[in-house]
């Protein structure tokens, strides 16, 4: 494809001579905009599906993937048990859910009561296997499960008796008054999510009826499928059995947000995009400089009967030489950093006492990368493109010069 003296010509081009510092200052620029541009973008990539990742695994298995609640009727046993045999293979978890606040040691914490059958918890996957203080199996009638930070908060551990006052009131001689109720803290959970963690809480089913003052017939079902992105597809087959129940997946609770994500993410990519934009014009300008410079040297060269072919290919080798090294060292710089993202997160925050990536703001515990292979192909694609364009224009350039006028007045 490039012949040998092509290949010197594209070698002596990338070792200007001392009196051409400024062409090498420019090729190193242009060089470290590339490189930092693919490295950036890809960290900030696989963040961004970590983070989507990792939100949507601990939502996942800690919601349900579809949910019934009753609209106009309730739900009744025979539908329970309709849906049920219908669907063998879905995890069927009767819910009542409710607001509250837990009263303990002169302090007051807003938080969200799940109430669910203790035979049927093991269908939450994540809360079955995050259980860090406590039994499952104490989680009965008068006890409760509570997350890692509600009980730091608190200040409680598992055996104590926490006070729940309901959101919903009790009529009374002396008029109404707030649900309360005493229960013994079962287990104590960590899902990873820092806001799980610490706004919700779970009470027996029984418990949470008679907690909020409703009836059987004001339970949800909440379905768990062996894959999510079913979802939707299950959805509207449970909406026709009974168009009397309300019946939304975990895509339509958490539209929004996950909205949001996958806006904030293009938009990432787009604004750090024209950091390689900025780079590769370093590269236009450093060939146009070059040529500018080595005027002479190319007339003497077509005087010699090189082609104007050759001299294209040699001064577009010289700036995708520098495109194409910058995306390969920023990619593997990019990938190394998302690989240890974590321990450098560590490091900085232990070092400089610097608090990065807030439990409270990103509700993530460690700070999550997934590196993505058509990202880094998409980056690395965009970058070496960006160079090819970037060094062709100025290489055209030659193909203006004529010998006899250049070699007349240099």
């Amino acid at each position: 494809m490039f012949t040998d003296v092509e290949k010197l010509i594209t070698s002596r081009n990338l070792k200007p001579k001392k009196k051409e510092g400024f062409l090498k200052i420019i090729s190193i620029f242009s060089f470290l905009g590339i490189m930092l541009g693919v490295a950036v973008l890809i960290i900030v990539m696989s963040v961004m599906n970590g983070f989507r990742t990792e939100l949507t695994n601990k939502i996942l298995g800690f919601n349900s993937h579809i949910t019934i609640k009753p609209y106009s009727k309730n739900i009744t046993e025979n539908y329970y048990n309709e849906i049920s045999n219908n669907y063998i293979n879905f995890k069927i978890i009767k819910t009542l859910n409710g607001e509250a606040v837990i009263l303990n040691n002169n302090s007051a914490k807003g938080v969200l009561i799940r109430g669910i059958d203790p035979k049927k918890i093991s269908n939450i996957d994540l809360l079955n296997t995050n259980i860090i203080d406590g039994q499952i199996t104490n989680f009965t009638n008068g006890s409760i499960i509570i997350g890692k930070y509600l009980a730091i908060e608190l200040g409680v551990v598992v055996g104590d008796i926490i006070n729940i006052m309901s959101s919903n009131s009790m009529t009374t001689p002396l008029g109404k008054i707030p649900r309360q109720s005493s229960f013994k803290i079962a287990a104590v959970f960590s899902s990873g999510l820092y806001e799980f963690d610490r706004s919700v809480s779970f009470l027996h089913l029984n418990d949470s009826l008679s907690f909020f003052g409703k009836d059987s017939d004001k339970i949800s079902l909440e379905i768990f499928l062996k894959d999510p992105l079913n979802a939707y597809k299950y959805k509207n087959e449970i909406q026709n059995i009974n168009p009397n129940y309300y019946v939304s997946t975990w895509a339509d609770q958490n539209k929004s947000f996950f909205s949001a994500l996958k806006v904030e993410r293009n938009v990432m990519f787009l604004i750090l995009t024209l950091i390689i934009i900025v780079a590769a014009f370093n590269i236009v300008s450093g060939l146009t400089i070059l040529i500018k410079n080595k005027t002479k040297e190319i007339a003497i060269l077509k005087s010699l009967g090189l082609s104007k072919k050759s001299i294209i290919k040699s001064f577009f080798l010289t700036g995708f030489i520098i495109g194409f090294t910058a995306t390969i060292t920023g990619l593997i710089f990019g990938v190394l950093f998302s690989f240890n993202i974590e321990s450098i997160r560590l490091f900085l925050s232990n070092t400089f006492n610097l608090q990065i990536f807030p439990e409270d703001v990103y509700f993530l515990t460690e700070m999550p990368s997934e590196i993505s292979l058509s990202s880094i192909l998409l980056i690395s694609g965009f970058s070496i493109v960006t160079s090819i364009i970037a060094s062709l224009f100025p290489s055209l350039a030659v193909t203006k010069i004529e010998p006899i006028k250049a070699l007349k007045y240099d």
